[in-house]
């Protein structure tokens, strides 16, 4: 028993007194350039420059260095500097590089000299695409030959993984046509189709914040709008003022002012609701005045007669405006409400000085990173999927609301109808007909309300007069 742990505590003194065995070979300096635009990181699958230095014991010649890339790296495409260096003095040394694998062997016809430092760099090579920390690994031969492991020397290299987007745009960057279209100053700055690719799926991202910033505010605005047109148009003086005060202020204001003051105002309140909450009540606001005044002026464009006939049926004036008014103004405003739809989501872009990431806010990040203008091209081109559309339905509307368009009816749907259901016949003939289509609704229910004889002849009054 005593035997054993004797042998063991002689080992351990023999291992304190003896030197350790000395590297012929130490890793002095193991990088990378940075190949990421506007940083200085290094990312995966993109062309960068691996510089690998060592330095060879002093009694200690190299016949042999071997380093091996992470597996799923690409070799260098331009091959591999060697350089020899005694001090400062760079020394010429015949050597020999091959390929294998993922490993790149540099061969000392002669050996390398003792104490020599080697410099080894890899032009475009590539590290994998998932990105993470590398040290150097590989191999070394002496002239003797020893072989042994190259010690990393705590050097090591943070790579960035890259999407699919970023190793497309790196392709791209590769190809003659993509080469000779960027010599073109004006398209390199404006239409750069590397930039393009990696701009698209960021900017998308913010194209559909703006499209819920939009399809949130605008159905809110609506009601809203209506609200302040009848207060606009009250006969009442104080609300009336209420409603010309705030319309007045928020049309002569610009949004971009608006959206400052929520913004840094609220919160020197002590109220600070989330970005996109915010900007969704500023964007109502800012839209429901204007609303408030297509729909004033909607009402107001609706004849006289209608507000009459309606009434003559015993309609109030609430009755009046939800049956008969507004369905005829919603749908003479509807080619100004979507004009203000486009402007809504126009105006989204002013949220960007603000922190919200919505398509100008990712372009101009991308920009200013880039120093390029082209994803301020492709936020363009994200608008316009929405405006043009919407702007080619306008014209459509526009057209058909000037020329009209045949009037479906059926002979026998007012003769189906009972006196108590009259109110919504009139609803339904005013708003898709004229103020003829309402004069002939009262006449029949007039004549309900006296009897089916009182139908009778007027339906045979009508006749002779036609003969006549």
């Amino acid at each position: 028993m005593r035997l054993p742990l004797l042998l063991l505590l002689a080992a351990v003194l023999l291992l304190a007194v003896l030197p350790l065995p000395a590297h012929a070979l130490t890793t002095e300096r193991f990088t990378a350039k940075s190949n990421q635009d506007g940083a200085d990181g290094i990312m995966g699958a993109t062309p960068t420059r691996i510089t690998w230095q060592g330095q060879s014991d002093a009694n200690e010649s190299l016949a042999s260095i071997t380093i091996t890339l992470p597996e799923g790296s690409v070799l260098p495409a331009d091959g591999t500097t060697v350089t020899v260096l005694d001090g400062l003095a760079r020394l010429d040394v015949p050597s020999t590089v091959t390929e294998e694998g993922d490993a790149i062997t540099v061969t000392f016809t002669d050996g390398a000299p003792a104490g020599a430092m080697v410099m080894l760099e890899l032009n475009n090579a590539q590290f994998p695409p998932d990105g993470g920390t590398y040290q150097v690994t590989g191999t070394y031969t002496t002239a003797a030959g020893t072989s042994a492991a190259i010690p990393d020397g705590g050097k090591s290299i943070q790579v960035v993984g890259t999407t699919p987007q970023e190793r497309m745009a790196a392709w791209l960057n590769e190809q003659p046509w993509v080469q000779a279209w960027n010599s073109v100053t004006f398209l390199h700055m404006f239409f750069d189709p590397a930039i393009v690719v990696t701009t698209v799926p960021a900017v998308f991202s913010g194209w559909l914040l703006a499209l819920a910033l939009v399809a949130i505010s605008f159905p809110l605005a609506i009601p809203l709008g209506l609200c302040w047109s009848f207060l606009r148009m009250s006969k009442h003086r104080l609300p009336r003022a209420i409603g010309a005060t705030y319309i007045n202020i928020i049309r002569g204001t610009p949004l971009f002012l608006q959206i400052y003051i929520a913004f840094f105002g609220m919160p020197l309140l002590g109220v600070q609701p989330p970005n996109f909450m915010l900007g969704i009540i500023v964007l109502v606001m800012n839209s429901s005045a204007y609303l408030a005044e297509i729909f004033r002026a909607g009402i107001q464009s609706i004849n006289k007669g209608q507000f009459e006939a309606a009434r003559s049926l015993g309609m109030n004036g609430a009755q009046t405006m939800v049956f008969v008014i507004i369905p005829q103004t919603f749908r003479r405003v509807i080619p100004t409400m979507t004009s203000e739809f486009i402007l809504m989501y126009k105006d989204t872009s002013l949220l960007a000085a603000v922190g919200i990431m919505e398509i100008m806010m990712y372009s101009k990040t991308i920009t200013a990173a880039t120093g390029n203008v082209t994803p301020y091209i492709v936020a363009a081109f994200f608008y316009l999927v929405v405006t043009i559309p919407l702007t080619k339905a306008i014209n459509v509307m526009e057209e058909r609301l000037v020329s009209g368009r045949p009037k479906h009816r059926k002979n026998n749907r007012l003769a189906e109808k009972t006196p108590a259901s009259l109110s919504g016949t009139v609803g339904a003939v005013a708003a898709e007909g004229s103020e003829a289509d309402v004069l002939q609704t009262l006449r029949m229910s007039e004549a309900f309300s006296h009897g089916p004889q009182v139908i009778a002849d007027d339906s045979l009054g009508s006749k002779m007069k036609g003969d006549a």
